[in-house]
């Protein structure tokens, strides 16, 4: 018995970092959670927004574009890079940032499989 619940347990494990959706497809539900956390931040969402309004890298000083300080900014940056929603590159002395579009692709994907655009589609049509 102990042996059956070590080998469930260690199953579990391999099979934390993703599960399949009956559409067949992988469902990464650390990058998800990753990804939801990024954007659980009003400053950080401004950030993705402003750059998917732009259509472009945006290189220089990001600061400007938000009422917070350049620490501030560099560590909601940070955090939109470990999640992989934006891209940073250096060009000599400057920096340039831009949005991932294949991860927010993936992103949106993932918000559809789970059924969560639909509900909210049909909260707001109820208003």
């Amino acid at each position: 018995y102990i042996e059956f619940i070590n080998l469930v347990c260690i199953r579990m494990q391999l099979k934390k970092q993703s599960i399949v959706t009956d559409k067949k497809k992988e469902f990464d539900t650390e990058s998800f959670a990753s990804m939801c956390k990024a954007l659980g931040h009003p400053a950080r969402v401004m950030i993705v927004n402003y750059l998917k309004k732009t259509d472009q890298c945006l290189c220089g000083d990001i600061v400007e574009l938000l009422p917070l300080a350049q620490s501030t900014v560099s560590q909601h940056l940070k955090c939109l890079k470990e999640a992989g929603l934006i891209k940073v590159e250096v060009e000599g002395p400057t920096t340039c940032y831009c949005l991932d579009n294949v991860e927010l692709e993936k992103f949106s994907r993932m918000v559809a499989d789970l059924g969560l655009s639909q509900k909210f589609q049909r909260s707001k049509d109820k208003q």
